[in-house]
């Protein structure tokens, strides 16, 4: 949770505003709002970033938990943290699509919350799946460890996005997860220890979302 994302969100809907035309129709969107889809994501750089990074690390993600065995980062359970989300994704392969939303969100949210400036010496940055497991993270880093964990169990970009929010409550920007399951909407976020549809939250105003292929403008009548 940090007013860098508020900053950001500002940039990106004024930008938004005087570039109408690559917007899709309005639509009714998150959390109230009325949403505009824009297929055009250069501008979102860290993004893009965490995609790349994302791509390079799957490989080692799998393939070094027996070479890293005595140098990993070990569970209370005694296991290397990548062998031990493998071991969690592999036991919900099997399951519905809410059994699988519920146990990631519950897993991941075990993990401790750590600032960017603690873990990286940075304001903001975006940490891939492995590098959450290696060293904890922040919002974004749970919303994107989460997204990337039920893709290895089957959902498709369209069904997910990562939301940028402003907690009413606290008065700060913040990011979840929006899980799309047939006619409901998910909401999986590392203050909540349950899963919640999002009709029932209301201390939430989007700024923005996103996902592999397009990003959504959120705007509060």
């Amino acid at each position: 949770m940090r007013p860098f994302f508020t900053r950001l969100s500002l940039i990106f809907i004024f930008a938004a505003f005087s570039t109408a035309n690559a917007f899709a129709d309005p639509a009714q969107g998150l959390f109230g709002s009325t949403e505009y889809k824009s297929t055009e994501l250069g501008a979102f750089k860290k993004w893009a970033s965490i995609r790349v990074r994302h791509q390079n690390d799957q490989k080692p993600i799998i393939n070094d938990i027996k070479n890293t065995y005595n140098r990993c980062r070990r569970t209370k359970n005694f296991k290397c943290v990548n062998e031990e989300w493998q071991d969690v994704i592999n036991s919900l392969k099997n399951k519905s699509e809410n059994v699988k939303i519920d146990s990631v969100n519950r897993y991941l949210n075990n993990s401790p919350y750590i600032t960017d400036m603690m873990n990286w010496q940075q304001k903001d940055y975006w940490a891939t799946i492995k590098q959450f497991l290696g060293k904890n993270g922040d919002c974004e880093d749970y919303a994107i460890a989460k997204y990337y964990s039920l893709k290895k169990l089957g959902f498709s970009a369209q069904q997910m996005r990562i939301v940028i929010v402003h907690d009413n409550n606290l008065n700060v920007a913040h990011a979840v997860l929006a899980v799309y399951i047939q006619d409901k909407i998910w909401i999986l976020d590392n203050q909540i220890s349950n899963i919640i549809t999002e009709d029932k939250v209301i201390h939430y105003r989007p700024l923005y979302s996103i996902n592999e292929n397009a990003w959504w403008l959120h705007k509060i009548s």
